[in-house]
């Protein structure tokens, strides 16, 4: 979600949310996952599960917007870029949240995010922001649905 949201808004186009924007995901930075992942492997009991979660749950629209509000500070233009949010009829059977307990990790091997939302949000988008031609050159002939797929970067 977060690649299409930023992108679409970049291209000046509608950024569609589904339903009200209520669905709920626990978001975790590429580089939290990746300092879970090394725990896990070097702390963990071999055969045991793990969960890994950020405890960042927000909805879609909390994600849509707060990208929006960044993008209006770094990159502004004529409007605000939350002029773009525009509700979409739901997917039938769309999960309304996803829940994820992590603290097996976080006890048995003392692992805990070291970002904030906010903060990884706004590395995110810096990113995206540098590398606009790339992202661009990637995604011109990457369709799913008629819609362009999201970029996957090294850093979210």
């Amino acid at each position: 979600m977060i690649p299409i949201v930023i992108l679409k808004a970049l291209d000046g186009i509608d950024i569609p949310i589904y339903g009200k924007g209520d669905n709920i995901r626990d978001w975790l930075f590429v580089d939290d996952h990746i300092d879970a992942l090394f725990s896990v492997i070097n702390k963990g009991s071999i055969g045991e599960n793990y969960c890994i979660g950020g405890n960042n749950e927000k909805t879609n629209f909390e994600i849509a917007k707060t990208i929006c509000y960044w993008l209006d500070k770094k990159l502004p233009q004529k409007d605000s870029y939350q002029n773009q949010i525009k509700f979409v009829e739901d997917r039938p059977g769309h999960d309304k949240r996803y829940a994820i307990d992590s603290s097996k990790i976080k006890e048995e091997l003392g692992w805990k995010p070291k970002y904030t939302f906010d903060n990884a949000i706004i590395k995110t988008l810096e990113w995206y922001l540098k590398n606009r031609d790339w992202c661009k050159k990637v995604s011109q002939n990457s369709n799913y649905g008629g819609e362009r797929i999201g970029i996957i970067n090294p850093i979210n």
